[in-house]
C-alpha cells in the first residue's frame, strides 16, 4: 500500500510539474530571446494573460483547441507589437511600458471575462494527448512525461532550436550584438531597431502561446489573473539561464514541481494549507536569486534604449 501511494505521489508530482512547467518554459524562452537583444520585457505577464484569454475564448467558441493556440499566439503578438513600437522604435522606458502593459491586460482580460463568461464559467473538454510509443510504458515516468499534449513536445524542440540558433547562426549573432554592442551592430549595417523589434514580437508570440496552454490544457478554464506571476518567473528563468535554453527548461521543471505540490500532496492524503503551497514558487524564486543571481550574465545594453547612429 505504501509503495502504491509512493508511486501515485511520484506520478502526480511529475505529471503536475510538466503541466505547470510548459507555460513557464514558453515564457522563459521568449524572454530569453528578448533579453539577448537588449530588451527587458516586463510586460510578458500581460502577454501571457492576453494569450490565455484569447486562446480560451477561441477554443470555446470554435470547439477547436488549435484555433485557440493560434489565437493565443496572435494575442501575445499584438501586445508585444505595442511594446515594440513604444520601447524599440520610440525608445521609451522598457520597465514603465512593460508594467503598464501588464496592468492594462489584467484589467482588459478581467473585463472581457466578466461580460462573456462571469455567469457561466464554462470549461473546455480535456485536451488531446500524444503518447510516445515505448517511452510512455516506462513505470511512473512514462505516463507522466511521455503522454503529453503536442505543445509540450514542441517546447522541447524549441529549446534545441534556440540553442542552435544562438550558437551557430547569423541571427543568433545579431541578437547577441543588439544586446551587448548595439552601436557595433549599427555600424555593421544591421538595423538594431529591426533586430530588437523581431525579438520582442517573438517573445510576445511565445508568451501568448504559453498563456493559451495554461488556460486550455493546464486549467481548461479562464479566470482573471490566472497567470499568477508566471510571466515574472519566466523573467527570472531567462536571467538565471545565462543565454542557455536548456537551463530555462531545468528551471521551469523546478518551479513547475513547486506549483504542482498541492495536487501531489492531495493524492498522498497529506493536508497542507493551500496558502503555504501557493507561496512555494515565490520562495523558490528568492532562493534561486540568492544562490545564482550573482552569477547571472546579462547583456551589457539590457534595458537601455538605442537610437540609430548613437555611439
Amino acid at each position: 500500500m505504501a509503495g502504491l501511494l509512493t508511486a501515485e505521489f511520484a506520478t502526480a508530482l511529475i505529471s503536475g510539474s510538466v503541466t505547470a512547467a510548459v507555460p513557464l518554459l514558453y515564457a522563459g524562452l521568449g524572454e530569453q530571446i528578448s533579453e539577448k537583444a537588449g530588451v527587458l520585457n516586463v510586460g510578458i505577464e500581460g502577454m501571457m494573460l492576453a494569450g490565455a484569454y484569447a486562446g480560451f475564448a477561441m477554443a470555446y467558441g470554435t470547439n477547436a483547441m488549435w484555433a485557440g493556440f493560434i489565437a493565443g499566439g496572435v494575442a501575445g503578438l499584438a501586445v508585444a507589437a505595442v511594446m515594440a513600437i513604444l520601447c524599440v522604435w520610440l525608445a521609451l522606458n522598457q520597465i514603465v511600458v512593460g508594467i503598464a502593459l501588464t496592468l492594462g491586460m489584467e484589467g482588459l482580460t478581467s473585463l472581457l471575462h466578466h461580460f462573456a463568461f462571469a455567469h457561466s464559467y464554462p470549461r473546455l473538454p480535456e485536451a488531446d494527448h500524444l503518447a510516445l510509443p515505448v517511452l510512455n510504458a516506462i513505470p511512473v515516468l512514462g505516463p507522466s512525461m511521455f503522454d503529453r499534449h503536442p505543445l509540450a513536445y514542441l517546447a522541447l524542440l524549441l529549446c534545441a532550436g534556440l540553442a542552435w540558433m544562438f550558437r551557430a547562426t547569423f541571427l543568433g549573432l545579431d541578437l547577441a550584438a543588439a544586446g551587448e554592442k548595439p552601436a557595433a551592430l549599427d555600424a555593421a549595417g544591421v538595423s538594431v531597431v529591426a533586430v530588437r523589434g523581431v525579438a520582442v514580437l517573438a517573445t510576445g508570440t511565445l508568451a501568448g502561446l504559453g498563456g493559451a496552454y495554461l488556460s486550455e490544457v493546464g486549467a481548461g478554464i479562464f479566470v482573471p489573473f490566472m497567470t499568477n506571476g508566471a510571466g515574472f518567473i519566466g523573467i527570472v528563468l531567462a536571467m538565471l539561464a545565462r543565454g542557455r535554453p536548456f537551463l530555462v527548461l531545468a528551471g521551469a521543471l523546478l518551479f513547475g514541481a513547486s506549483l504542482s505540490t498541492t495536487t501531489a500532496l492531495q493524492v498522498a492524503g497529506i493536508d497542507v494549507p493551500i496558502d503555504v503551497i501557493q507561496m512555494l514558487p515565490f520562495v523558490m524564486v528568492m532562493l534561486a536569486l540568492v544562490a545564482f543571481g550573482r552569477h547571472a550574465s546579462l547583456p551589457a545594453a539590457l534595458g537601455l534604449p538605442y537610437r540609430r547612429g548613437a555611439r
